[in-house]
């Protein structure tokens, strides 16, 4: 539907004026039309990709060995599945907690020995051990992850131990039950 012509009459053309004074045209000036710029490459992408089939040929780990969100859970012999059922469900209070993030293995086996033994001697059962998921350990794996899982099954005073749930590290943590006195 075409606008109808707006009829404006000579008086108010004449306020207008008046209202806004003295005007000057403006010299109208075109943008120069810019080259079309070429699509982007995703170069390092691209090196990435290619760099993925090397990298597993010649990786350290056998992926299938330990995969990162894979969970972590271990009972001694001679004691009921029932017990890691429960510290799997979360039924157990933790009492304390170390994270090893940022840790070297040499450092961390000792800070778990440490604390471990510390944890023992004031009665605190439950505890948690964050060892990360291992996201930045390239070819290694998780390291602190795997050393955790190896120490924790060598030590006497450890009954159980199970990945923590979602919300308390998931596949980042275990929860460890230690023996009494």
């Amino acid at each position: 539907m075409p606008k109808r012509p707006i009829n404006i009459s000579e008086e108010d053309r004449h306020l207008f004026q008046q209202a806004i004074g003295a005007v000057r045209p403006i010299k109208q000036r075109v943008a120069p039309v810019a080259k079309p710029r070429p699509a982007p490459e995703p170069l390092q992408s691209l090196l990435d990709e290619a760099r993925v089939s090397s990298e597993l040929i010649d990786s350290a780990i056998d992926p299938a060995q330990i995969e990162v969100g894979e969970e972590l859970s271990y009972l001694k012999d001679g004691h009921s599945p029932q017990l890691l059922r429960k510290l799997k469900r979360g039924q157990f209070s933790v009492a304390d907690e170390i994270d090893l993030h940022q840790m070297t293995a040499a450092v961390a086996r000792s800070a778990i020995a440490q604390f471990l033994a510390e944890c023992k001697r004031e009665g605190r059962l439950c505890v948690k051990i964050i060892h990360g998921k291992g996201l930045r350990s390239r070819n290694e794996g998780p390291v602190l992850k795997r050393l955790v899982d190896s120490l924790l099954r060598r030590r006497a005073d450890v009954l159980a131990y199970a990945s923590a749930k979602a919300n308390d590290g998931g596949t980042g943590a275990v929860i460890v039950l230690l023996k009494r006195g």
